[in-house]
C-alpha cells in the first residue's frame, strides 16, 4: 500500500493477492520436464530364413560348412609346418613357413568367427528381449528361473537341435589349438624329452657360484652379513647358444644372515655355509624373476605377483599365489675359499605345472 501527499492510502498492484501470489511463484517455482515415454521395441521383422524354409536350411548349411572349412584350415597349418621347415641357412625358409602356417591359421579362425557371426544373424531368435538386473543374489524362484532362460536360450540358438551345426562347431575348436601345439613342441629340442631337460640345471658338484652377469667367481668371506647377490653357475656367462635358456633355470639368489636367525631342517643343515643361503631365483607361481630381498625381515619378493617367501625358514610362501617353497641350492666351500655348489637342486625350479605333462 502507499499514501499520496494528503494520507490517502492507496492499494497498488504491487500490494494485490495476484501479485503476491505471483512474486512468491516466481521465487519458488519449478519447471517440471516431461518424462521420458519408454518408446518399446521396433515391430518386429521377420528375416528371410524366417520366412523360408529352403533359406534356413541354406544358412545351415553355410554354417556348418564354414566350421568344416576351419578344420581344414588346422589341419593344413600342421601340414605347412612340416612341409615348409624353416632351414638355418635359408632365409627364404622362414617367409614360407611363415606364409603358410599364417594362411592356415587365419583360414581356420576366421572361418569360425564368420560361421558363428552367420549362425547368430541367420538361424538364432532373433526377438527383441529386456533382463532385468538385480544388484543381489537372486531368491531360489529366480534362480530356477534362469535355468529355464538358459534353456531357452538352447532351444532359441538351435544348439541341441541343430546337431550338424553343433558337432561341426565342436570339432573346429576341438582342432584348432592343434596347430599351436604342434609348434610349440617344435621351439625344444626334438631328439629329447623336454620334460626331462627342465628337471636339470647346469649346477653340479664342486661348480663355482659366480657373479651375474661377470661371471667372477665368489669368495665366502666377501658375502658380508645381510647382503645378497645374483648369481650363475661358473661358465654361464661364456655361454653362446642356449645361454639364456641355461641362465632361466639355474639363476640363483645368494644371501648371507646370522645363522642364528635361519630354521634349518636336520637334513639341509648341511646345505648352507656359516650363514650363507642360496634359493632359486626363479618364482614357483609362473616363473618370474624373485629379486627383491627385505633385508630387516629376510623375505624374498616377487615383483610381479606380489609372493613372498620366508629366508629364515626354507624360502617358503608366507604370501602371494606361489604353492611351493623357492628351491633351495646345497653350497660349500672349495680349499681356495671360493663357494661351490654341492649338487644340482633336488627338486624342478620354477613353476611346477609343465612337469604334470
Amino acid at each position: 500500500m502507499a499514501k499520496d501527499d494528503n494520507g490517502a492510502e492507496h492499494v497498488t498492484a504491487a500490494d494485490s493477492p495476484g501479485a503476491q501470489l505471483a512474486t512468491s511463484a516466481a521465487s519458488t517455482a519449478v519447471v517440471t520436464r516431461d518424462s521420458l515415454v519408454n518408446p518399446g521395441f521396433p515391430p518386429h521383422r521377420p528375416r528371410i530364413t524366417d520366412l523360408d524354409h529352403k533359406e534356413e536350411r541354406k544358412a545351415e548349411r553355410t554354417v556348418y560348412t564354414l566350421f568344416y572349412v576351419s578344420i581344414v584350415g588346422s589341419i593344413f597349418a600342421i601340414a605347412a609346418y612340416m612341409a615348409f621347415p624353416i632351414v638355418a641357412e635359408d632365409p627364404g625358409s622362414v617367409r614360407l613357413n611363415n606364409l603358410f602356417i599364417g594362411l592356415g591359421l587365419t583360414l581356420a579362425l576366421m572361418a569360425i568367427g564368420i560361421g558363428a557371426v552367420h549362425w547368430g544373424k541367420a538361424l538364432m531368435s532373433d526377438h527383441e528381449g529386456v533382463d532385468e538386473r538385480h544388484p543381489v543374489r537372486g531368491t531360489e524362484p529366480v534362480r530356477a528361473r534362469a535355468v529355464e532362460i538358459f534353456q531357452q536360450a538352447n532351444e532359441e540358438s538351435g544348439f541341441g537341435r541343430r546337431t550338424l551345426i553343433r558337432n561341426s562347431l565342436i570339432g573346429a575348436l576341438v582342432v584348432f589349438p592343434l596347430p599351436a601345439v604342434v609348434l610349440f613342441r617344435g621351439l625344444g629340442p626334438m631328439d629329447q624329452d623336454p620334460v626331462a631337460l627342465l628337471h636339470e640345471t647346469m649346477w653340479k658338484k664342486g661348480v663355482r657360484l659366480t657373479m651375474d652377469p661377470s661371471g667372477t667367481p665368489i669368495r665366502a668371506a666377501d658375502v658380508t652379513l645381510g647382503s645378497s647377490f645374483h648369481v650363475i653357475p661358473e661358465g654361464l656367462a661364456e655361454m653362446g647358444h642356449g645361454r639364456l635358456e641355461e641362465k632361466a633355470k639355474a639363476a640363483v639368489l645368494l644371501i648371507r644372515m646370522d645363522p642364528n636367525d635361519l630354521t634349518e631342517q636336520e637334513d639341509r643343515k648341511s646345505w648352507s655355509y656359516d650363514g650363507i643361503v642360496a634359493y632359486s631365483k626363479i618364482c614357483t607361481h609362473v616363473g618370474c624373476p624373485v629379486a627383491l630381498y627385505e633385508q630387516q625381515t629376510h623375505h624374498l619378493l616377487c615383483p610381479c605377483h606380489q609372493s613372498q617367501f620366508d629366508v629364515e625358514n626354507h624360502c617358503k610362501v608366507i604370501f602371494g599365489p606361489a604353492k611351493r617353497a623357492l628351491p633351495q641350492l646345497p653350497i660349500a666351500v672349495d680349499a681356495e675359499g671360493y663357494l661351490i655348489a654341492q649338487s644340482d637342486f633336488t627338486e624342478p625350479v620354477g613353476p611346477s605345472f609343465w612337469e604334470r605333462a
